[in-house]
């Protein structure tokens, strides 16, 4: 009996001092959490996440401030991780990891680092509509010529940070008038990517406004689904890539251990789960190639530069959809 009580005193101690890590996570459950219990699995370290609405956890980090228990903040955007950056509220990260990304995928003051990017896309109906008879650019869109053609979310986050890269590279002013002339085209309205891809199938709408990642998973489970997707001419708008992305918070009391999952996720093994398991473009070099995916280098020559930093205006960019009565 008496080894036995100082077998439990023993382990006691061991249990307290197991190495832990706090996530407040925008990513969904349903997609990360094997990602999440792989690196518990390698790295010994107990992970505990809050997952959320990336603006909401947003605004519970900023209510929070010092009080939070939370060592990493995993958004959804890079918006979001703009906003936190900008309040002071992110540690500067190790330039070893920085380092491993493209400029365009990281803060200008190394506060936080993307995790994987998506990509918007032109996705359209092939029977209706060839790929030649697309435009150039986004802005021809609101030609008459697609007059009830067109779906897109415009009360989707996805959508909405879209808007707000196109204010940033072009302005206000341009990107009212677009939105403008789309909705006075009658363009259809979702509420999310998905049925955007299911009514071009079905042939309700020719041409929808989405993620790259949606039609690839139709396709996996039907090669024969009636949809193509494209980019645009290079640098276009319409190639605007978003990122997911984390950030140290300052007050976090694991750090340590927060740097290691950043790593993990930027690590060989991190990136191709993004890249082959959900679809998303990885944001390191080298990776398996995913033959959906184009290769980092070439999504690069393609996207237009937007500073990512500068998209943490949600606000303005949901002003602007209610002038144009589209919220």
């Amino acid at each position: 009996m008496i080894r036995f009580i100082l077998t439990i005193l023993l382990f006691i101690p061991c249990t307290l001092d197991a190495q832990e890590l706090i996530i407040y996570s925008g990513r969904s459950k349903s997609l990360v959490e094997p990602l999440i219990q792989e690196f518990e699995d390698k790295s010994d370290i107990r992970v505990r996440v809050r997952y959320g609405d990336t603006s909401q956890l947003a605004v519970a980090l900023l209510e929070e401030g010092r009080r939070s228990p939370a060592d990493l903040f995993w958004a959804q955007d890079g918006g979001a991780l703009g906003v936190l950056s900008a309040r002071n509220m992110f540690t500067t990260l190790p330039s070893s990891m920085i380092e491993k990304t493209p400029e365009l995928f990281r803060s200008g003051d190394n506060t936080w680092v993307a995790t994987s990017g998506r990509a918007r896309v032109v996705a359209y109906n092939p029977n209706r509509v060839s790929k030649d008879e697309l435009p150039e650019s986004i802005y021809g869109l609101a030609d008459p010529k697609w007059s009830g053609r067109v779906g897109w979310a415009p009360q989707n986050a996805s959508f909405q940070t879209f808007i707000s890269a196109m204010v940033e590279l072009d302005g206000r002013e341009k990107v009212k008038e677009w939105l403008t002339a789309i909705r006075n085209n009658g363009a259809k309205s979702y509420r999310s990517n998905v049925p955007i891809v299911q009514s071009l199938a079905a042939g309700e709408i020719d041409v929808g406004i989405t993620n790259h990642y949606y039609l690839i998973r139709f396709k996996q489970s039907d090669e024969q689904f009636p949809v193509e997707q494209t980019f645009l001419q290079a640098g276009d708008p319409a190639n605007f890539v978003n990122v997911a992305g984390a950030g140290i918070l300052t007050t976090a009391n694991n750090k340590n251990e927060a740097e290691k999952f950043i790593e993990f996720l930027l690590s060989e093994r991190g990136q191709e789960f993004f890249a082959n398991e959900v679809f998303e473009y990885p944001v390191t070099d080298p990776v398996t190639p995913n033959p959906a995916l184009l290769p980092l280098s070439e999504l690069l020559e393609i996207m237009p530069q937007v500073n990512i930093d500068r998209l943490d205006t949600l606000d303005e960019t949901l002003r602007l959809l209610r002038e144009v009565g589209l919220l």
